[in-house]
């Protein structure tokens, strides 16, 4: 069993898949070719953002958003120590602070009301993670910004597609920031990513910043990097985009029977606030003795993850950073979440063959 399943998608979307790359094989512009072009205007229209930048990676798409937004040496960022490193990483990269606040116990997500006491005179921005595939509580952390006139950046690597009271993920905030990485809901075949915003100035900022920050042919305005998205990438996800709306409905259809199957079990399942909804990134569960349910799950030939096994001001890198707050909430879910099996070509008999093995390993812990 694949723990994403991207060959049965491939299966489906062989055809214009590979269509597409043969029409970028074929003009050979491999760099901001017309698909770059076609698929910034289809995310744009499908989020709703007036602008839509694609580059390298979902990496690159904050350390673009971060610049644009003039995060630098002496600032500080408040974000979630819950998340993948890359959004700390990046701002420690420009020489900037992450504040870490504690998460929401339910959603995993940053607990809004907890950011407030976290900011300074120094604070630049904040940095919410829509983890999993749900959207924070955008509406209050744009506010407290809003106070303060500084930008709310949205790492939405793991919720494109996900709607908040209405709204699509990624134009929620001053900037949205995405992942084409290859297992995320809309994927490509190596690395892409994509940046949102309804700020004419911050956009044009970001495409100069994108391209060694020119705004033309060697002619320098800014600092930037190299971040482009390649051409083939982009027709990876433009063919994608061709059945993702019953990819996201198949994926809730999912979680609810994993939901259901469930129920019984001594298992934390995922919470979804009722005013947004979640693409399910990932399909992940709480539990005590994880690490003895998770070899017992291998043993049946089940694979899992843990998203994320440690919070970032445990790890040896960041170390170095103020602990301004405590953050035990976040700790527990480094110790107890364990993502399961999904993807929206998981398919009802698999889906069976985990929550069984689940029952299994569950009650081998409690027997050993």
């Amino acid at each position: 069993m694949e723990f994403t399943d991207l060959k049965t998608q491939y299966a489906a979307l062989r055809q214009s898949i590979d269509a597409r790359m043969r029409r970028v094989l074929e003009h050979g512009q491999y760099i901001l070719g017309p698909e770059v072009t076609e698929l910034e205007e289809q995310l744009a229209r499908y989020t709703g953002a007036r602008n839509c930048i694609t580059c390298a990676s979902g990496t690159e798409a904050l350390l673009i958003a971060l610049m644009a937004a003039g995060v630098g040496p002496g600032d500080e960022v408040i974000t979630t120590p819950f998340t993948f490193v890359a959004t700390a990483e990046m701002v420690v990269l420009l020489g900037a602070t992450p504040v870490f606040v504690d998460i929401d116990p339910e959603t995993y997500n940053i607990d809004a009301t907890l950011a407030a006491a976290a900011m300074t005179d120094r604070t630049r921005a904040i940095l919410p993670v829509s983890l999993y595939g749900q959207t924070a509580d955008m509406d209050e952390l744009n506010a407290l910004a809003a106070a303060r006139r500084i930008p709310v950046i949205e790492d939405a690597a793991q919720s494109f597609g996900a709607l908040y009271k209405g709204r699509k993920s990624c134009n929620l905030s001053t900037i949205g920031c995405t992942s084409f990485f290859p297992s995320k809901p809309l994927g490509c075949y190596g690395d892409g990513g994509a940046l949102f915003t309804s700020d004419d100035e911050l956009a044009r900022a970001m495409r100069e910043i994108r391209v060694h920050g020119q705004s033309g042919r060697y002619h320098h305005t800014r600092i930037g990097v190299g971040g482009r998205m390649d051409s083939l990438q982009c027709a990876v996800v433009l063919a994608k985009l061709e059945r993702f709306d019953w990819e996201l409905r198949e994926r809730a259809r999912l979680a609810a029977e994993y939901d259901r199957r469930l129920a019984s079990l001594p298992v934390t399942l995922p919470v979804v606030k009722p005013d947004r909804t979640s693409v399910f990134a990932q399909y992940t569960i709480g539990l005590r003795d994880r690490d003895k349910v998770q070899a017992a799950m291998k043993q049946r030939g089940i694979p899992t993850a843990v998203h994320y096994p440690a919070p970032l001001h445990l790890q040896p890198a960041y170390s170095h950073i103020e602990r301004r707050f405590p953050l035990r909430q976040s700790e527990r879910a480094g110790e107890e979440v364990l993502s399961l099996p999904f993807s929206a070509d998981l398919g009802d008999e698999n889906l069976g063959r985990v929550t069984a093995a689940l029952k299994e390993s569950l009650t081998q812990r409690i027997d050993a």
